[in-house]
């Protein structure tokens, strides 16, 4: 047998034990890794479980719940006065609707002026945003009474009322820069500047969904209960 050929072989089943081997440690170790993590997961797992029996965050919970669902009802319950929209009253109706709620705003406008028709569109938009607050408007020909009591001379004059009673007014444009073309935000930034309607935070929003989201698992949980009940 050539002796170079014999020593070839030998080199080439070396190799080959040195790869096998090579190989074997190399599943060991995908071995050891995939017990580390499924540890790791089993320990998480009490750790969350451990949170949820927390009687302090089970506490706090309790509480936040109670206050949105607060929240929730006094929204419903300005929603029923007819918070939440830009809606027109009549003279008829003028006096409950300013006296029915903590705070008021009401635009006495004219169907043909085009400044009316602009303010109308701001106000409109901040309606829903700002429910803790009444949106209403009232045709100033069809209350010559109120415009007259009120002392109300250029339109568009929008009032401002706490608890029934007038306490500012913007009188047309003069407030928010004398022209046409100014913002939704310039005029809730005046607003607020008055105390009419509160500035709307990140956290409203997030208390919306939230609210949202118990309502939704309230009802799941009646509907799951109702389908065990029959059965």
């Amino acid at each position: 047998m050539d002796p170079n050929a014999v020593k070839s072989t030998l080199s080439n089943l070396a190799f080959g034990n040195v790869m096998a081997a090579a190989a074997r440690d190399y599943q060991k170790e995908l071995l050891a890794q995939e017990k580390t993590q499924g540890s790791s997961s089993v320990h998480e797992e009490v750790d969350l479980d451990e949170l949820m029996d927390d009687p302090e965050l089970e506490k706090l919970h309790a509480d936040r719940i109670a206050a949105l669902k607060k929240e929730a009802e006094k929204r419903e319950e300005w929603k029923k006065k007819g918070h939440g929209e830009f809606r027109e009253v009549t003279e008829g109706d003028f006096l409950g609707e300013v006296t029915g709620s903590e705070k008021v705003i009401c635009h006495f406008y004219h169907r043909e002026f085009y400044r009316c028709k602009i303010m109308d569109k701001h106000l409109k938009s901040l309606a829903p945003m700002h429910i803790d607050t009444k949106f209403i408007k009232l045709d100033a020909e069809n209350a010559p009474f109120f415009v007259t009591k009120l002392a109300i001379k250029t339109l568009p004059c929008v009032l401002l009322f706490r608890q029934g009673v007038a306490v500012d007014r913007l009188v047309g444009f003069q407030d928010v820069g004398g022209k046409d073309d100014f913002t939704t935000r310039t005029l809730e930034a005046l607003l607020i500047k008055k105390g009419i309607i509160e500035e709307k935070k990140a956290e409203d929003d997030e208390d919306d969904e939230y609210i949202d989201s118990t309502r939704r698992v309230v009802r799941s949980s009646t509907i799951a209960g109702s389908d065990s009940d029959s059965e």
